[in-house]
């Protein structure tokens, strides 16, 4: 499989629940991962419905679970009754989340990992956050022992993982991080993060929020205009520039994860099209 076609295969997209009644026409392919984000501005039933809308649809729910967020074990044990009641309790994405104090006893996502209520209510596989820019309050060095201890406890519950990136801008740098994934000696299959389309301005403030690049670094990397803050930018030159530099060999299993940004229908139709702009690319080029 080339390069290009292979990140295109089986690649997830992350929505939030508000966006549930625009999936059964938004076109996505039957069988594409959607992850349901865990908001604080939206309640536990908006996700259990927005769940029950992605497998409505032919498509795979991979519902979000905000550690800090959660109250007491009970209330994570009623979040995984209620998916499992509308089989999407198989795959979760685990997050630490934005609350800076916990509402309960879990502070990061290992420490819900840990508490061993996924394995005990079917969860077959965990995703968990990578951060190929860093992120703007944890050390570097304290986000690479994250990543190996949340592997760990996956692993040793009988549990497979998968990596899902930070969106990034910047190839180079997340060549780089999945080059360093592979060295600390991590497997799981890994999903880059890359924008759906965006208005530009709407582009740049989520950047901004999540501490992801420069205005100017993103404009020389991802090749739009801050003169035009009204148009709209595409992930196709990163992600042409991303599988330039991957090596499938050395760095495994690499697929796209897209962040529709509220905006189903247009990351449905880039995500089509950018499947057709890849064949006459990847048949110019070698294996």
């Amino acid at each position: 499989m080339h390069r290009t076609t292979a990140l295109l295969h089986d690649l997830s997209v992350e929505v939030t629940a508000r966006d549930r009644t625009a999936l059964a026409r938004a076109g996505l392919a039957a069988g594409t991962r959607v992850s349901i984000t865990h908001l604080g501005t939206e309640t536990a039933q908006d996700r259990l419905d927005a769940a029950a809308a992605v497998g409505a649809a032919g498509l795979v729910p991979v519902p979000h679970l905000s550690a800090r967020r959660f109250a007491d074990a009970d209330q994570v044990r009623d979040a995984l009754a209620g998916l499992r009641e509308h089989g999407a309790h198989e795959r979760v994405f685990v997050i630490g989340g934005d609350p800076r104090t916990p509402a309960g006893p879990y502070s990061s996502a290992l420490d819900l990992i840990r508490s061993g209520l996924l394995a005990d209510h079917g969860v077959r596989e965990v995703g968990i956050a990578g951060y190929p820019e860093g992120h703007p309050a944890i050390p570097e060095a304290e986000l690479w022992e994250a990543l190996a201890a949340k592997t760990a406890a996956i692993a040793e519950q009988g549990m497979a993982a998968t990596v899902t990136s930070q969106f990034s801008f910047d190839a180079d740098a997340v060549v780089a991080w999945i080059s360093g994934v592979r060295e600390a000696g991590v497997i799981a299959p890994i999903r880059v993060g890359v924008p759906g389309p965006a208005g530009v301005g709407r582009l740049l403030a989520f950047a901004r929020r999540c501490g992801v690049g420069s205005s100017a670094g993103i404009v020389r990397k991802y090749g739009f205009s801050l003169t035009n803050l009204m148009g709209t930018a595409t992930p196709d030159r990163f992600v042409a520039d991303l599988a330039g530099r991957l090596d499938l060999a050395h760095h495994g299993e690499v697929h796209l994860h897209v962040y529709a940004f509220g905006d189903v229908a247009a990351t449905s139709r880039w995500i089509a099209g950018a499947a057709v702009r890849a064949l006459p690319l990847d048949a110019s080029k070698p294996a």
